[in-house]
């Protein structure tokens, strides 16, 4: 069992999903149940699933949550890129999130091939 609160990679993830609801704040109201729900999920998701493939007993259930994890990132990033060609997410922090999902996803893959499964 890994100390999950100790990882780097889910103290920037959870640091992420905290700036990805300031920022789905200023998203239209009409895309509640949209985008900003999906964003948001997605963003919880991160850390979620570091945090609970850390507290399963093998490596091998860890490499499979810290894939459930890279995916959410990258659908996050997806999901990021629509909204800023809407229109919907400014530039700046567009860059901001973009920018620390790509180190996230970096520190994910290493982990993951870390745990030599």
């Amino acid at each position: 069992m890994h100390r999950y609160k100790e990882l780097k990679v889910w103290q920037k993830a959870i640091d992420l999903a905290v700036e990805v609801y300031r920022v789905t704040e200023k998203l239209p109201s009409e895309e509640r149940f949209g985008l900003i729900s999906q964003i948001n999920r997605c963003a919880i998701s991160i850390p979620s699933n570091i945090a609970e493939g850390a507290g399963r007993n093998t490596n091998k259930d860890f490499n499979h949550f810290l894939g459930v994890s890279l995916g959410s990132s990258f659908e996050l990033d997806t999901q990021m890129i629509i909204s800023n060609r809407l229109g919907y997410v400014n530039n700046d922090d567009f860059e901001i999130i973009e920018k620390e999902l790509e180190h996230i996803q970096n520190m994910i893959v290493k982990l993951k091939q870390n745990l030599n499964v």
